[in-house]
């Protein structure tokens, strides 16, 4: 009995040793091992972005100018037909001249319509050209700034406090935006912007 009792510990002995050599031998590769990139969460005012984005503005400004000039053409088609409205007037109904100013009459609203129709459909396509246009422009410029100081998210966020609003409509949307807290570091809004109204000025200059 004596003999097998110094045998089974003399096993487990053997198996402990091993079993500690093994972790020891591990250990090294183990405390080698690269950790883990920490998260850094950066945000962005989406808002405030597209509102003091030079390109944006000034591109803007030519849609509104173009849906400005659009309106002059609708307003003259009107003038026309005011014109039309008052000439037929003159005549009986029925009465040939009568017919002839009522087709114009006719032909004028309908191609008044038509215009609209088309330039408001172009307008609207262009404006979300534009606004699709500028987004890949802001997610270009983050990406960078991202890459460059390690910035493993971005999210969007309103700058606006809640103390600064008295309209409850938007009391009630600040209270349901995502981010309640942050740190202003976290905020990359002012360096993107400045990135890209830089370079829109060397575009421009350029050009």
């Amino acid at each position: 009995m004596k003999k097998h009792s110094l045998l089974t510990v003399a096993a487990l002995a053997l198996g402990l040793f091993v079993a500690t050599a093994t972790v020891s031998a591990q250990a090294p590769a183990n405390a080698a091992a690269k950790p883990a990139k920490p998260h850094q969460v950066g945000l962005i005012d989406m808002a405030h972005i597209f509102k003091n984005y030079e390109r944006f503005k000034d591109q803007t400004e030519s849609l509104q100018k173009a849906a400005q000039d659009a309106e002059t053409k609708a307003q003259d088609m009107i003038k026309q037909g005011q014109t039309l409205q008052a000439q037929i007037q003159q005549f009986e109904p029925g009465t040939p001249d009568y017919n002839k100013v009522e087709e114009q009459m006719i032909a004028l609203q309908t191609r008044l319509q038509t215009f609209r129709q088309v330039e408001q459909r172009e307008i609207v396509r262009k404006q979300a050209e534009l606004y699709k246009k500028i987004y890949m422009e802001v997610q270009g410029a983050v990406k960078l700034y991202a890459d460059y100081h390690n910035y493993t998210l971005v999210m969007r966020f309103s700058r606006t406090e809640l103390a600064e609003s008295n309209n409850p409509q938007e009391i009630i949307q600040n209270m349901n935006r995502q981010v309640v807290f942050y740190q202003t570091r976290d905020d990359i809004t002012d360096p993107i912007l400045g990135y890209l109204n830089q370079q829109y000025q060397k575009s421009a200059s350029a050009q």
